[in-house]
């Protein structure tokens, strides 16, 4: 694949719903959460959702004042929660495979805590070779701009906002809350109905493309 060593491209890649399902792990964290606080949570509902940051659903819950302090904690609590039910989506690996075996670079780019976001890919054996957290939609741009990212993939209506935001190409899939035509209408240049098990050979598809360019 001489197009992406001679780009040097760069992907990122959303975490929650396109890397990872992580509503098991985050299911079980609000609920040791509502437990612990008194306040009832529909974790099911919660999961349902997932993509804006933590302190957008906890808004559903908790007053205006509370949400800081409960934030932190939800994040304590969630290594020894999260991490060990949350299984890596089908074609994870690969995908993140695919763009290092061609010679370029993977970076995950999350609205997730960061030290969270890495321990969840180390427990699953996942290497991209950065991560970055606590970015969501057009702030994702930050990260992507920084890392030279010419594609993104991702979930969500926001990682394709991100996307096109930074100015690269949205490869979107539909494993998480938003259906593809939800991602196709947000501008999502690409939409792999069957998720990242497809991302390969799209990837090599696109780098035989004379408009990959990179």
């Amino acid at each position: 694949m001489v197009g992406m060593a001679a780009h040097a491209m760069t992907v990122g890649f959303d975490l929650d719903m396109t890397l990872i399902d992580s509503r098991p792990g985050i299911r079980a964290t609000y609920e040791a959460l509502s437990a612990e606080t008194g306040v009832p949570i529909d974790a099911d509902l919660a999961v349902t959702r997932l993509g804006p940051p933590l302190e957008v659903e906890l808004a559903h819950w908790f007053p205006p004042e509370r949400i800081e302090v409960v934030g932190e904690r939800y994040r304590e609590l969630y290594p020894s929660i999260a991490i060990a039910p949350s299984p890596a989506l089908p074609g994870a690996r690969e995908a993140i495979r695919a763009v290092q075996e061609a010679g370029g670079r993977a970076v995950v780019v999350t609205a997730k805590h960061e030290p969270n976001a890495k321990l969840h890919l180390d427990h699953l054996g996942i290497e991209p070779d950065a991560v970055i957290g606590w970015l969501w939609a057009e702030a994702k741009a930050e990260a992507l701009r920084e890392h030279r990212a010419t594609v993104y993939v991702g979930d969500h209506t926001g990682d394709v906002r991100g996307a096109r935001a930074a100015g690269a190409l949205s490869v979107a899939v539909p494993t998480g809350p938003c259906p593809a035509a939800e991602l196709r209408a947000a501008g999502a240049e690409v939409v792999l109905e069957a998720g990242l098990p497809a991302f390969p050979g799209w990837l090599s598809r696109h780098l035989a493309s004379p408009a990959a360019g990179g």
